[in-house]
């Protein structure tokens, strides 16, 4: 898995990863905002006891759980739209040392926004259900890594698998290396919350799993892309 990830690295000065950094930080931009603006709408408007004594200090504290969960929400929300770009990052990892590949299946831009839908909504409704847990210390960043681990590595995962794998074998690897899949996602979310390298996280674990996919395979060019 180290390895993945070192070799991941040292392929972001690649051209083809500039589209989707930029593009997909703009969007998760766009959308962390829309998210950050509704929760707050919601959390601060609220009136639970009508009187302005008690309801004052609640929309304070709704503006502090709207900022808590635009953080918390952060990794999965930039991995589910930088997802929508990523296409061609992936393409240049193997390229580049998968020369000789058979060509992928095309993923349709529906497909790749049903899932970064899915993402998006269960990474909301996941983090509100912990958020009591988030409040007890030392117990909250246990509680952050493993749950983003799932997300963020079912999600990087599926994204790579897709393209290579018809469903049930997809399916069949993502169970034999589940533990693996759950401890890479847990490394994407632990970059993702370090400033400034989490702007290149996505483009790092995107390519990381794009190597240990191929690892599992036993080669990418062996396996049949799906039709449609």
């Amino acid at each position: 898995m180290l390895s993945a990830f070192i070799r991941a690295t040292a392929q972001l000065g690649d051209p083809a990863f500039r589209r989707p950094l930029v593009l997909g930080l703009l969007g998760a931009g766009a959308v962390l905002a829309a998210l950050w603006t509704g929760m707050g709408v919601l959390l601060t408007r609220t009136r639970v006891f009508e009187n302005p004594w008690l309801d004052t200090p609640l929309d304070a504290l709704g503006g502090l759980a709207t900022l808590v969960l635009t953080i918390l929400l952060y990794p999965a929300v930039v991995a589910a739209i930088m997802s929508l770009f990523l296409e061609g990052a992936i393409d240049a990892v193997e390229k580049r040392h998968y020369p000789g590949s058979a060509p992928p299946r095309p993923v349709g831009f529906a497909e790749q926004l049903g899932g970064a839908a899915r993402l998006i909504v269960s990474a909301v409704v996941l983090n509100l259900l912990a958020l009591p847990i988030y409040l007890i210390p030392g117990i909250n960043l246990v509680v952050f890594y493993m749950l983003n681990g799932y997300l963020l590595g079912r999600e990087y995962f599926e994204m790579v698998a897709q393209r290579r794998l018809d469903p049930s074998a997809l399916r069949q690897l993502r169970r034999d290396r589940r533990a693996k899949i759950f401890l890479s996602g847990a490394g994407v979310a632990f970059i993702s919350t370090i400033p400034l390298v989490n702007l290149v996280a996505p483009l790092v674990a995107a390519a990381a799993m794009t190597h240990q996919v191929r690892s599992w395979t036993g080669g990418m060019e062996q396996t049949a892309p799906r039709d449609g």
